[in-house]
Order: structure tokens, then C-alpha cells, then sequence
């Protein structure tokens, strides 16, 4: 089958926002696009849940997205988060994403007020009729407290510019309903689910660990694509600790700007309600790096 959305295949990047001094670190931010296009990472995804979108202001939000797509430059693809659980806000940071030249808007299903699968239907719709830009639906029930079920993904993906999905439900089964009753790119939204979803048809990952290791998941990524299966498992066996660690000691995505200060590649505080790590959550951490061979 042909899928819609192949453009957004293989690694990109939820990347982390700097801060400095309590604002938005734009120099960090330019680097952190330099040493991407460096790895070779496939894409970008500024904005999202790692990068800490929920505690940015619209302005900082816009900001963000902004800086990320002038200094991409064409060099890398951006995959702006400009959902929101208010519909008309949504509109106005993909509106704002696609003038300032993202390649695509990853719109996270509308959290905390729940809608039916009526409601999650004409919240797309109502983006994707607004804004003629590639729309990538993000189903992470774990945050937004409601699943988007395979028949109204299905239903959703009619929208002739609803061309992928972020798969984060956990379920492969879901994962498999989603791959047989749409033509969406699926692309897995857990580091340590990615060689299954591949196995099924899925496309790629939007990666939380490709923060600090790129190239690691570029790798298994490329060994599956050539029919080189063994390959792909040693390095999903590689990745697994690592990946589920990210998100496992603590709430993503304090565990990956941790480890990204302890690699050398500081990106500045967390902002409230994350808090840091304690010392033994940090030591744990540092375990786990030094098992990789990070540290």
C-alpha cells in the first residue's frame, strides 16, 4: 500500500526547549538544529510534549517554531506541535507554523476535555480546512486522558491532508487496526516500540532518546529498512534500557534534559510543575548512560 505521508518517514527528533534565565534559550535552540542536521536526524519536532509545550506562552510557543524552521533552512524537515485542546487556538499555531515554512503540524489529540469521537473528527477537520498543510494526529491517551479509536483515526484520515499519525497508545493492536484500515504513515511514539511497529508496516519514529543518541536509532532504523533483521534487533536490544529509562525514572521529559546536561549539551531548567530529579533518580540515570557507553 501506499501511504500518505511517507515525507515523515524514519527519525524525527521531539526536541527539548532550552531555557535560560527563564526564557527560551534561542541560541541553544539554533545549536541543538546544527548538531541534528550533523546526525543526519531525519526531521524535527519542536514543541511537543518534550519540549515542554505545555508550560510555553502562545508568543514563546510561535517563537519556537519559528527560530527551529528559519534555522532548519531546508536542511532537515520540521514537524511543528500546534495542537491544543481549543480548536481555534490549534488553527492559529498551525496557521502560524505554515508561514514560517514547517514542512508538517503534529496536532496532538484535544486533552483534558475529552471529546466523542464526533468531536475528534471535526477538530481535525476544522484545522486541516483552514490551513493547507500536512497534519500528523499524535494519540497519546496517557496525557490526554481519551483514546482516539482506530475507526475515528479511520475516519479522520479521509481528510485528504491527514497524512500520518504518532502511534502512542502503547498497543499494538491499536497499532495494527491503524495500519490496516488507513493509507496513514504510522510512526511509533515510544522509542522501545519501534522495531515492533516497523515490523508491522509502521514508518518511523517520533524519538524522545534520538535527543541524545541519533544515530543509534538512524542505525536501526536503516538495518530494518535493508532486510537485515538480526542488525535490527541488536539494536533495539541495544536501545531498549536506554529508551525505556527516558521515560521511565520520571515524567518525560526531565529524565532527557538530565541526561542531555550530564553528556554536555546543557539546555537550562525545567519549568514548573516538572521539578528535577532527586539524587538517586540522577544516579539511576547516570547507571544507565554509563551502561550505553555515554559516560
Amino acid at each position: 500500500m501506499t501511504r500518505k505521508g511517507e515525507q515523515f518517514a524514519g527519525l524525527t527528533v521531539a526536541i527539548v526547549t532550552p531555557f535560560k534565565d527563564g526564557n527560551v534559550d534561542e541560541a541553544a535552540l539554533r545549536k541543538t538544529v546544527d548538531w541534528h542536521v550533523a546526525q543526519g536526524t531525519n526531521g524535527l519536532c519542536p514543541v511537543g510534549t518534550t519540549g515542554e509545550c505545555p508550560t510555553l506562552s502562545t508568543v514563546e510557543h510561535e517563537r519556537v517554531i519559528a527560530v527551529v524552521c528559519e534555522h532548519a533552512a531546508g536542511r532537515i524537515k520540521v514537524m511543528a506541535g500546534t495542537g491544543s485542546n481549543s480548536t481555534s487556538e490549534a488553527i492559529e499555531l498551525t496557521r502560524f507554523a505554515k508561514a514560517v515554512g514547517a514542512d508538517g503540524a503534529m496536532m496532538v489529540a484535544p486533552y483534558y476535555n475529552k471529546p466523542t469521537g464526533e468531536g475528534f473528527y471535526q477538530h481535525y477537520r476544522a484545522v486541516a480546512e483552514a490551513v493547507d498543510i500536512p497534519i500528523i494526529l499524535y494519540n497519546i491517551p496517557g496525557r490526554t486522558a481519551k483514546n482516539m479509536e482506530p475507526e475515528v483515526v479511520a475516519r479522520i484520515a479521509e481528510i485528504p491532508n491527514v497524512v500520518a499519525i504518532k502511534e502512542a497508545t502503547g498497543s499494538m493492536d491499536q497499532a495494527s487496526q491503524t495500519l490496516a484500515m488507513t493509507n496513514l504513515t504510522v510512526l511509533s511514539g515510544d522509542d522501545s516500540l519501534t522495531l515492533p511497529l516497523l515490523s508491522m508496516g509502521g514508518s518511523g519514529i517520533v524519538s524522545v532518546v534520538g535527543n541524545i543518541v541519533p544515530g543509534d536509532m538512524l542505525q536501526l532504523l536503516k538495518a530494518w529498512k535493508e532486510g537485515n533483521i538480526a542488525e535490527a534487533q541488536r539494536w533495539h536490544f541495544k536501545l531498549f534500557t536506554l529508551c525505556r529509562d527516558m521515560l521511565g525514572i520520571a515524567t518525560n521529559p526531565i529524565p532527557v534534559k538530565v541526561a542531555m546536561r550530564l553528556l554536555g549539551r546543557d539546555t537550562g531548567d525545567l519549568r514548573l510543575p516538572l521539578t528535577p530529579l532527586s539524587e538517586s533518580e540522577e544516579a539511576r540515570l547516570k547507571k544507565t548512560l554509563a551502561a550505553y557507553g555515554l559516560l
